[in-house]
């Protein structure tokens, strides 16, 4: 059983697993422009992925672009052109928001890269927590090329791909392939289009193995990771882990795996 919502740019549907919990499927929907976003469609996914995150059910997330050829080909540059100083630091913002509402989603989301990975799109790549691409695929940065930096999510590309490959992309707008971007660390999966679905599926299975708690818990705590000094970091994860004991979560999984350990 699945349950959809859809606006114009965003289409999302929750899919039943039974026991397993539930997964959320989100696809950007403006083929005509390769999937670019604009302001309407920032706070879109904004407001779709808040809306998700509220239902303890969902396990993981997954979102991908509509059609076979575009992810996210980056904003919308024909609305970004003629905007304002103050226009610009909404729209700016705005990309900030989306991708905020990624990284604070409560489980991972995984991106389901499917074609061109650019700008915006490469940004909200990289606020997922894993990504799997087709080996088509292309990547870039390109903002520079039309007279802005890279900014906002773009801070989260050295710790993925390291500050020189970070800076090759940015200062140079160049594009890289899927192969590259497996190389450098941008794609945990780089894999042939008829193998995509698949391979995305394997790694949401794995997610539902976990314990659902134990799951929620180290998201939590891979953002801590990020903005927390290693002592601290250290301190935080087991703070984590004996949180995690404030349900049977972790005597359950325990006892389950040394029973299949005997057998």
């Amino acid at each position: 059983m699945s349950e959809a919502s859809h606006t114009d740019l965003i289409h999302s549907r929750v899919e039943d697993r039974g026991d397993a919990g539930r997964v959320a499927y989100v696809t950007v929907n403006n083929t005509a422009k390769r999937n670019a976003l604009g302001m309407s469609g920032k706070r879109a996914i904004a407001a779709t992925f808040d809306a998700l995150g509220r239902d303890s059910r969902v396990r993981a997330a997954v979102i991908t672009g509509a059609g076979d050829r575009s992810f996210i080909a980056g904003a919308d540059i024909e609305e970004m052109k003629d905007l304002d100083a103050e226009q610009a630091e909404v729209e700016h913002a705005l990309t900030h928001v989306a991708n905020e509402s990624i990284r604070a989603f409560p489980v991972p989301v995984i991106a389901r890269i499917n074609g061109w990975c650019l700008g915006f799109g490469m940004e909200l790549a990289a606020a997922c927590d894993l990504r799997v691409g087709v080996d088509t695929a292309r990547f870039g940065m390109p903002e520079v090329r039309v007279g802005i930096p890279s900014g906002m999510e773009a801070v989260l590309l050295p710790p993925l791909i390291g500050w020189g490959k970070t800076s090759e992309l940015i200062y140079t707008g160049e594009l890289i392939d899927a192969q590259e971007a497996h190389r450098c660390g941008f794609l945990q999966k780089v894999v042939p289009a008829d193998e995509l679905d698949a391979t995305v599926e394997k790694m949401v299975g794995s997610i539902l193995l976990a314990g659902p708690r134990a799951i929620r818990l180290q998201k939590a705590l891979m953002r801590d990771w990020q903005r927390m000094s290693q002592t601290d970091a250290i301190r935080q994860g087991i703070r984590a882990c004996v949180e995690a004991r404030s349900t049977d979560e972790p005597r359950r999984m325990m006892a389950a795996f040394i029973a299949r350990k005997r057998h």
